[in-house]
């Protein structure tokens, strides 16, 4: 096991009640059918494929939702927040009969997972219009890692309000690393990160032009969409948490009062070795795994989301970026775990064994950066230009290994999302990345470089990369990148 970032850990502020949510997670796992039901009605219904076949009908509409202890009217996807969890495996197929219940336009893209996309597989071009339904409909590789990957809108200029709206949830593909002997002894829990902003009524609010500039963050947390989380590890487990950040905007920065994670995978599936980290910084779109060991005396951890300042624009910006939009610049608490006294579990000692990409033969360099538009104004750019429909900016041939140079000249952190290819960290402003992993989303700091590697496998087509602060992508921060064969 790698030990990493090791620090001596600050006496933390309980001020943590706030504006914060806190949320219940779903406790034992559902029963081997393709609808599974959990110990609780109101908690996200659990969708697991069968005869190596996932199946569901799933609707986007506006429903009211029980967030915290009052009613709210969100997003949904069959009235749920978060929405219903998908689980399938390697080689199996995948249909979802999809109807748009909206009163804007819509459609679904699978993050991370590495499928067609084009046709009705993951096809963010796709329009669905209201009172529209399309089956999506698409086989996942049976070479796929096991990882946990997550499903939410994709429709250009909407997808930030659609996605702080509520329409996000988990789409888990199960294989090796879930079959690792002490992984899957532990007790596994799903949390899903989200903010919202909401009137008096419980009606989502409209964002004002400074929030969309900085990228909007709502001043109610959630996690599960629920209220007071009590989290229970039994004597002799490890806790196996699989956390997804589905905030348009805000970045966490994760951290175990009086505690450390094993962290076991990131966006792309399982690192080499479990690494011991005291705290994790997850960006929007950003997933990482981890293990939590118990200790002798039964005890309680918290779950802490420490102050993070993402930039801003001027001063306004930068107090949103260092969280005033959330409410506070203390650390704030998202979830309590009560653990029963129990000796050192082990943790594995090897999960996978990621290969080194050869080296490129192709370079690329691209910008992050923010100007001015004619037509729209303000916009955030990639190599000078915001997103154009029907510009080509990047082109690449299938079966090559290529290296993208991202660097941010901005005043606002940037996280950099390729679709449907994951990629490895390779240096960061010329220091070499410690962590081999497997990722499809990555922080680029402001006057920070990132190289990273990417190899185009398997498919063709027309898809994006972009920021994944979703404002940013909305306000032009995105390029269309065609694979050809």
């Amino acid at each position: 096991m790698v030990k990493m970032n090791r620090r001596q850990f600050l006496t933390l502020s309980a001020a943590s009640a706030g504006t914060a949510i806190f949320a219940g997670c779903t406790q034992g796992r559902a029963n081997n059918t393709q609808a599974a039901s959990n110990l609780s009605s109101d908690l996200p219904q659990i969708y697991q494929s069968q005869d190596s076949l996932l199946e569901l009908d799933l609707s986007a509409s506006e429903s009211p939702v029980n967030l915290g202890n009052k009613q709210a009217y969100l997003l949904t996807y069959n009235g749920q927040v978060p929405a219903p969890r998908l689980e399938a495996y390697p080689g199996d197929r995948v249909k979802i009969h999809f109807t748009n219940n909206l009163s804007q336009a819509t459609n679904i893209h699978y993050h991370g997972l590495h499928i067609p996309i084009t046709g009705n597989a993951d096809n963010v071009f796709l329009q669905i219009e209201p009172g529209e339904q399309l089956t999506y409909e698409f086989t996942i590789p049976e070479n796929h890692p096991a990882g946990t990957f997550w499903y939410h809108p994709h429709l250009h200029g909407l997808v930030a309000e659609q996605l702080f709206g509520g329409l996000a949830g988990l789409f888990i593909v199960r294989g090796e690393l879930d079959e690792i002997p002490e992984i899957k002894a532990a007790q596994e829990e799903f949390l899903v990160l989200q903010d919202f902003s909401l009137d008096g009524d419980g009606r989502l609010m409209g964002s004002s032009h400074m929030s969309l500039m900085s990228g909007r963050e709502g001043d109610i947390i959630t996690v599960n969409g629920r209220v007071n989380p009590d989290l229970t590890l039994p004597a002799g487990k490890l806790l196996r948490l699989r956390i997804l950040n589905a905030s348009p905007s805000r970045f966490y920065r994760l951290a175990l009062e009086e505690g450390t994670f094993y962290q076991i995978a990131t966006d792309g599936g399982a690192l080499n070795e479990p690494v011991e980290v005291d705290e994790l910084l997850l960006t929007p779109g950003q997933r990482v795994e981890v293990l939590v060991q118990g200790k002798p005396e039964s005890g309680r951890y918290r779950l802490l989301n420490l102050p993070y300042d993402r930039g801003g624009m001027g001063m306004m910006g930068g107090m949103m970026g260092r969280g005033m939009m959330g409410g506070s610049d203390n650390p704030m608490a998202l979830a309590t775990i009560d653990y029963e006294a129990t000796v050192e579990f082990p943790v594995p000692t090897k999960l996978a064994n990621i290969s080194t990409l050869p080296e490129p033969k192709t370079v690329r360099r691209f910008e992050l950066n923010h100007g001015m538009n004619p037509t729209v104004g303000m916009a955030f750019l990639i190599n000078g230009q915001p997103y154009k429909s029907d510009r080509l900016d990047t082109k690449v041939q299938l079966d090559t290994v290529e290296d993208w140079e991202i660097s941010n000249t901005g005043v606002m952190d940037h996280p950099f999302h390729v679709h449907g290819n994951a990629f490895q960290v390779i240096s960061r402003n010329g220091q070499s990345e410690p962590l081999a992993a497997w990722r499809d989303t990555v922080l680029v700091k402001r006057g920070e470089t990132v190289r990273v590697r990417i190899p185009f496998n398997d498919f063709t087509g027309k898809t994006v990369y972009h920021c994944h602060v979703l404002d940013h992508e909305d306000l032009g921060m995105m390029g269309n990148l065609t694979i050809e064969a």
